[in-house]
């Protein structure tokens, strides 16, 4: 049984992924973001039903895996195994063989994988499983905006972070009304946090398994000592839940940065339940060309910023794998 875990990043992702991994007979894997990193590159392949250009894919995708931050402990991925396991030559049945290798190898039944940004490949995900399921995990996004400014990745403008939040919302959303309840299941990351035994109960009937107290205890797994260790941005994850993560916005950010957020992705915060504090609906503000200019200087300077900041030995490790992707890209090209 697979799970693709959806939404966007700084909603909790890396913390529901460290709790699943102690229920026995889940594999939640760090992601190497498969289909987020392929997806781009797949016209260059040709046509993948010419079995030589289908090889280059799977051998080329196993070894983003091979060179992920944090290590699939024990997995080898053999070529010819992940290409029989392929139900057609695509991306998505690359991916699919790959977390079925996973999961074999940790003797797991189910999978889940977190890479959040599968929201923007739903229909190619369902059209390949027709039983595929989703975890769709969700956070105030004036909360993650926050998260955003200050982390390694992602957008820094609060405009360009709204924009990019409301976009992953609006398409879980819609995935939500397609799906019925067997297939689709919500859980915000207040609700994590603050309360979370049964959040994760809820969840765990959803995904037919037993609960467990050690989900609570994922702080002190081998799996978050080696995510935190890779990462500034998971170095939260080996410390018990923090109930108080939340409404950081209200003493954090700007009234200018709330009435901004508010204005681009009111309607997706209304929808998921969390109150506006500025911008009421309809009274939204228009922003002109010259605004969203001086947005996107403002963006691209404080990237820049942050990049410059970022840990030497994290941009080591995040440059193994941009290394392969930019190899792919320059043999496409020739």
């Amino acid at each position: 049984m697979s799970f693709s875990m959806i939404g966007t990043q700084r909603s909790g992702s890396n913390l529901l992924r460290l709790m699943l991994n102690q229920i026995e007979g889940i594999a939640a894997p760090h992601p190497p973001h498969i289909l987020q990193r392929f997806m781009p590159l797949i016209s260059n392949y040709g046509d993948l039903q010419d079995q030589k250009y289908f090889n280059i894919l799977v051998d080329d995708v196993c070894r983003l895996v091979e060179l992920n931050p944090v290590a699939w402990e024990g997995v080898t991925l053999d070529r010819a195994d992940v290409i029989s396991r392929c139900k057609a030559n695509s991306l998505v049945a690359v991916f699919y063989s790959i977390y079925d290798i996973v999961a074999e190898t940790w003797g797991a039944k189910q999978w889940c994988c977190k890479s959040l940004s599968n929201v923007f490949y739903l229909p190619e995900i369902t059209n390949y499983s027709d039983d595929a399921k989703f975890i769709y995990l969700y956070r105030d996004g004036r909360d993650v905006a926050l998260s955003f400014q200050k982390a390694v990745v992602g957008e820094k403008h609060i405009y360009h972070i709204a924009q990019a939040w409301a976009k992953a919302q609006r398409l879980a959303l819609q995935m939500k009304e397609q799906l019925g309840e067997d297939r689709f299941y919500s859980i915000n990351y207040e609700s994590l946090t603050g309360n979370p035994e049964p959040a994760l109960r809820g969840l765990c009937k959803f995904m037919d398994v037993e609960y467990t107290s050690k989900m609570l205890n994922f702080h002190k797994s081998n799996e978050a000592t080696s995510a935190a260790s890779s990462s500034s941005l998971w170095g939260n994850v080996t410390q018990p839940i923090m109930k108080q993560n939340t409404k950081k916005f209200l003493k954090s950010a700007t009234d200018e940065e709330i009435e901004i957020f508010e204005s681009v992705a009111g309607d997706v915060l209304d929808a998921l339940g969390y109150e506006r504090v500025k911008i009421a609906p309809g009274e939204e503000i228009k922003f002109s060309p010259a605004d969203i200019e001086k947005f996107n200087a403002i963006n691209e300077a404080k990237k820049a910023e942050v990049s410059d900041q970022m840990d030497p030995e994290d941009r080591e490790r995040r440059k193994i794998q941009a290394s392969l992707l930019d190899e792919i890209k320059t043999r496409k090209a020739a």
